[in-house]
């Protein structure tokens, strides 16, 4: 039996994924590896790529990118003519410190004018193959922590981003879709995490009273960039367990 190609990644597919060197990023990364794309994964510098866990080869490369630098972001996406997705996974936050004006602005200008400078940089190349963005949002895209004031924000921003760039470049044939990620773990949660009450707390208040782990993040990224779901652009697609829906 052959497989629906409607559902598929491969035959020369390519797949740039920014931050993917992150625990939800690699697992992109891996899946996308597996479905047959050629992948090209960044992280912030040399020591990011080399400790992943990602193996290079002949469809995989692993590149260093600072989603801040606008120069660095010119040159390498001017190293890609085509691409067919492009998924932006680069993420920060800091907890109990994002009312200091600094560190807002920093994690502002990672997780949403990042974002926005990776979508901007490509659209060209995107637009050659008639692509798909994929942004990764957040649940606190909807709901605000009050721990964590600029995650929230920005990530609400990557939400609006995602829907005005799915109206302004639909003429170029580019679709532009989030995922929501619930609560996932993550290394960016490890910390938090070790508090067992505060780990029981949010598992109880999930439908599925368990938290998500970076695999069943990247399934729905990839259903985003296949020709399967060729008909949705401007969604952003929660993945948290139920968390939203009670």
């Amino acid at each position: 039996m052959q497989c629906n190609p409607d559902f598929s990644l491969s035959g020369d597919y390519k797949a740039v994924v920014v931050g993917g060197v992150g625990s939800i990023g690699s697992a992109i990364v891996r899946l996308f590896h597996a479905l047959g794309a050629d992948v090209v994964a960044t992280g912030l510098n040399g020591g990011e790529c080399a400790n992943c866990g990602l193996g290079e080869d002949n469809r995989l490369r692993l590149r260093e990118l600072d989603v801040t630098d606008d120069a660095a972001m010119t040159r390498f996406a001017r190293q890609h003519e085509e691409v067919d997705a492009l998924i932006n996974c680069a993420g920060i936050q800091y907890r109990d410190q994002e009312y200091e004006v600094d560190v807002f602005k920093r994690v502002v200008d990672v997780n949403l004018v990042g974002t926005f400078r990776c979508c901007t940089a490509f659209r060209a190349a995107l637009a050659r193959r008639a692509g798909a963005i994929v942004n990764i949002a957040s649940m606190n895209s909807y709901l605000g922590l009050p721990r964590l004031p600029a995650y929230c924000a920005s990530k609400g921003g990557v939400v609006m981003l995602t829907k005005v760039l799915a109206l302004a470049w639909a003429g170029d044939g580019i679709r532009v879709n989030a995922v929501a990620p619930g609560y996932i773990e993550t290394a960016i949660n490890e910390k938090a995490r070790q508090d067992a009450a505060h780990y029981d707390r949010i598992a109880q208040r999930t439908a599925m009273k368990r938290w998500g782990l970076p695999d069943e993040i990247a399934g729905a990224v990839a259903f985003l960039c296949m020709p399967a779901s060729r008909y949705a652009t401007g969604t952003v697609l929660a993945i948290d367990g139920g968390f939203l829906a009670g």
